[in-house]
């Protein structure tokens, strides 16, 4: 069954690129073959995008160059359409890819088409580019000491205000948000968020939400209309229509619904990870995020190489375990959590967080590398009780 066996990845994000390297050295020896799709052959270290946003200059990561060594053969194009029936995927519209088995890692982006405006005033981090032209806007509207908002407070918006704030002290920084900064942590944690937020200056407008982005403004809910020389969007996401499209049973935001062993529940051999299935334990659903997109990946490649040897497989397991924030390059707050995220009574702040801050958002690219040769795990937590019964 493995000779010639022939696997496509879709995404060449944290997820996708992981479960390539890693499929590939659990299958060096069964002439597997392995392709990686993905619509560009920069690799996006989307953990540092808000760094980007206020013009840091970070390495440039190309696919080709991560993949070296490992048999995987890349294929720079986008993913037009799905055809499950005759396992055939068409790329740029016109090449095809016949495939036994696919892996789906296209993730998620921040999504701007809900909100009036926000499609064409505001700026997101979705891609490195658009973050460029970002970093640009802030080093015009510093000189003349303008505002900026940001709209969200998740730990995206948190990362990039707080970003922006300390690299630009000049600019006057709003946070505009329904929920309040940090709601998930403890109150240690979020003691410590806050006074980050004031001491660089960081206006907080909490309970509002946005109804309208305007060129040089952006309009609340309760009528008020807040300056803004450059506009922010972190909330809200989206996922590609893809797989919707081909009729493989989704959720109603078209995440890629799963069994216990993260296949598509219409087409076994799909298999889907990170942002772009909706994996539900028995403890909850995850969320998208790094810290579990990895180790769907990871499950997912010894999955595959365990069925394409005729072997059976156990269910995901995975539980959360902390909530890292940067809050600028010289702070940081690490909230540890629960299995379902909740949080504990732990937290870590200062210099100690800041490391480890770095060392997680630099993990996945050591990770790729000794996964050439190894078996490293991403799995810190398997859930321990809350995850040894299947979801309901």
């Amino acid at each position: 069954m493995t000779n010639g066996h022939h696997v496509v990845v879709l995404g060449a994000g944290y997820t996708g690129m992981f479960s390539a390297i890693r499929l590939a050295h659990r299958t060096r020896r069964t002439g597997v073959k392995i392709t990686l799709v993905n619509p560009t052959s920069r690799f996006v270290e989307r953990l540092r995008m808000h760094q980007i946003a206020t013009g840091q200059q970070l390495a440039d990561h190309r696919i080709p160059d991560l993949l070296a060594g490992t048999g995987v053969t890349f294929v720079q194009g986008t993913a037009t359409a799905i055809e499950p029936e005759t396992r055939r995927i068409t790329v740029d519209g016109t090449m095809s890819l016949d495939y036994d088995t696919l892996i789906y890692a296209l993730g998620s982006s921040t999504d701007t088409g809900k909100v009036p405006g926000a499609d064409v005033q505001a700026f997101t981090l979705n891609n490195p580019e658009i973050a460029g032209r970002f970093a640009a806007r802030l080093t015009e509207i510093a000189a003349a000491r303008g505002t900026v908002t940001v709209c969200g407070a998740g730990l995206t918006g948190i990362e990039a205000a707080t970003e922006i704030a300390e690299s630009h002290p000049a600019l006057h920084v709003t946070l505009i948000s329904p929920d309040e900064p940090g709601g998930l942590m403890g109150a240690k944690a979020r003691a410590h968020l806050h006074r980050a937020l004031d001491r660089l200056g960081v206006t907080l407008e909490t309970g509002a939400r946005v109804t309208k982005v305007l060129p040089e403004a952006v309009e609340l809910a309760d009528g008020r209309i807040i300056r803004s020389d450059a506009c922010l969007w972190t909330t809200g996401v989206k996922v590609s229509s893809l797989a919707t499209d081909a009729r493989i049973a989704t959720d109603d935001r078209g995440l890629i619904l799963v069994d216990a062993t993260l296949r598509s529940v219409s087409h076994p051999e799909i298999h889907a990870i990170g942002d772009a299935a909706a994996v539900r334990l028995a403890w909850g659903q995850l969320h998208g995020s790094c810290q579990s997109g990895l180790p769907t990946a990871q499950y997912t490649a010894d999955t595959v190489a365990r069925l394409v040897r005729g072997k059976a497989v156990k269910p995901f397991r995975f539980g959360y375990y902390h909530q890292p924030v940067s809050l600028g390059r010289r702070d940081a707050v690490i909230q540890f959590t629960r299995t379902d995220f909740t949080p504990r009574r732990q937290c870590l702040t200062g210099r100690g967080a800041v490391a480890y801050k770095e060392m997680v958002s630099g993990s996945p690219l050591l990770t790729y590398r000794f996964s050439k040769r190894m078996n490293l795990t991403t799995i810190v937590s398997k859930g321990g009780r809350a995850t040894r019964r299947p979801a309901a």
